[in-house]
């Protein structure tokens, strides 16, 4: 299912799950790959017409000088957009993916119908545990090695680098998020890594914001819990508009008795 496509000049792994729906991009975590989590999230969006990319620096795709920076990442993203999905999409993130879906509504809102930010910080100073330095198992050695078109010991060099990044990016403020107009979708778990008032900061500065935590999960949720997950995107993407509930506080839209 899975092909390499040239992207403004360079190969990334791109995947594809033709319907007449509307588009949907799945954006998979830091130092990950599209193959660790489709699975998870496909039977929410099953009547989307669903596009996924494996970044540069990550899964299938090669390395390339900066391509781990947020920045860098974003402007892979709508280059995705433009070039391959080539209309405006659902963008359905998890961690660093959920992380560049809000930076690519903040720089070009044109492309975004909506948002699924899933295990998402919007700052590095996220009030939650310190990133650990990752140790390097076999197993990650092995997947590298089988995946990754760059020689397996610069896996040593991305792991060092996406923690130096990690420990300093994103720096979005409350009143960047401010700025996102699309409909968006907050998802964490309830035993997170970033605190739970940053999670809420981020779900109350984005004024069509909505907010889930899942009970009993980590920043897995979507792997421990998919079933709960797959049902709250679903209900999600299935209406848009703003809710409409009996007794509303933060929310300003007409609600019915």
């Amino acid at each position: 299912m899975g092909s390499y496509i040239n992207l403004r000049g360079h190969e990334i792994w791109n995947l594809e799950w033709p319907h007449d729906g509307d588009a949907v991009v799945l954006l998979h975590g830091g130092l990950s790959a599209t193959e660790d989590w489709d699975k998870y999230i496909l039977p929410a969006v099953d009547d989307f017409h669903v596009f996924a990319y494996d970044r540069t620096g990550q899964g299938r795709t090669a390395d390339q000088i900066g391509s781990l920076h947020f920045d860098f990442q974003t402007r892979e993203a709508i280059a995705y957009l433009e070039d391959v999905v080539k209309e405006p999409a659902h963008l359905i993130g998890w961690s660093d993916g959920g992380i560049i879906a809000l930076m690519v509504a903040l720089e070009r809102p044109d492309l975004v119908r909506s948002i699924v930010a899933i295990g998402a910080n919007y700052h590095y100073e996220h009030g939650g545990e310190a990133v650990a330095l990752w140790e390097i198992s076999d197993e990650d050695r092995q997947e590298h090695a089988e995946r990754s078109p760059d020689a397996p010991e610069a896996l040593d060099s991305k792991v060092a680098r996406m923690w130096q990044i990690w420990n300093t990016e994103p720096t979005l403020s409350k009143n960047d998020l401010a700025k996102i107009q699309c409909p968006t979708l907050i998802l964490a778990s309830d035993d997170e890594t970033f605190s739970f008032a940053h999670i809420t900061s981020m779900y109350e500065a984005i004024p069509l914001g909505q907010l889930a935590i899942v009970p009993g999960t980590s920043h897995y949720v979507i792997k421990e819990k998919p079933e709960i997950t797959q049902a709250l995107i679903k209900d999600f993407l299935s209406n848009l508009l703003p809710p409409v509930t009996r007794a509303p506080v933060r929310r300003n839209n007409p609600q019915s008795s």
